[in-house]
């Protein structure tokens, strides 16, 4: 197997496939499937600067599940503190934890960090009560507590003051590079430039 790949299983429909996936691929993928690292086989995801070393896959979520943990534990919120909540908890695993908290590519929009997938979801409403097809069991305990670790200190911020700070902050910045400030955008902010930035506070 090269080294460039994890071996993980798909598990849909009472089905189990073991499928090849690249690294790189493991970020693209954003369907509910439930993603397990075969017994024996490399968990190990480097970027180009090996800043973050490992990757344990089977804990990695989506953006639902992560969405409906923050909805039932603070309530009813506008959408944009939403995927503000979900862009700070995601970088703060990077760095904490040493890995992804979701899967979803998190766009550079004019407003700030958006999850494309969770806009798509929402799409036309203002508030979100719930995200139903989201399943938080499927967090584990780190990841609940760090996403907790996150709403303590940003849980009670609104929108506009999210949105002003990462306005301030280098992994929105860099990805507007060349953009007005009301001009739309769709760069996605890699987690190597949230890695960097945010270790680096």
């Amino acid at each position: 197997m090269d080294e460039n790949q994890v071996i993980i299983t798909s598990t849909n429909n009472s089905q189990t496939n073991y499928i090849n996936y690249s690294k790189e691929q493991i970020f693209e993928e954003h369907d509910n499937i439930t993603l397990n690292v075969k017994p024996n086989q490399s968990n190990t995801w480097i970027n180009d600067q090996d800043r973050i070393s490992t990757l344990n896959v089977k804990n990695i979520v989506n953006v639902f599940d992560v969405g409906e943990y923050i909805l039932r534990k603070l309530g009813s919120l506008t959408t944009m503190k939403l995927h503000k909540l979900l862009y700070y908890c995601h970088a703060w695993s990077l760095v904490w934890d040493e890995q992804p908290l979701f899967n979803n590519k998190i766009e550079a929009w004019a407003n700030g960090p958006v999850i494309r997938d969770l806009f798509n979801f929402h799409r036309g409403s203002f508030t979100i009560n719930s995200i139903p097809i989201g399943n938080p069991k499927l967090l584990t305990q780190l990841q609940i507590e760090t996403i907790d670790a996150v709403l303590d200190y940003y849980g009670d911020k609104s929108s506009q003051w999210l949105i002003e700070l990462t306005h301030l902050e280098d992994p929105w910045k860099n990805s507007r590079l060349g953009l007005g400030p009301t001009e739309r955008g769709n760069k996605s902010i890699s987690n190597e430039e949230m890695f960097n930035y945010y270790s680096s506070l």
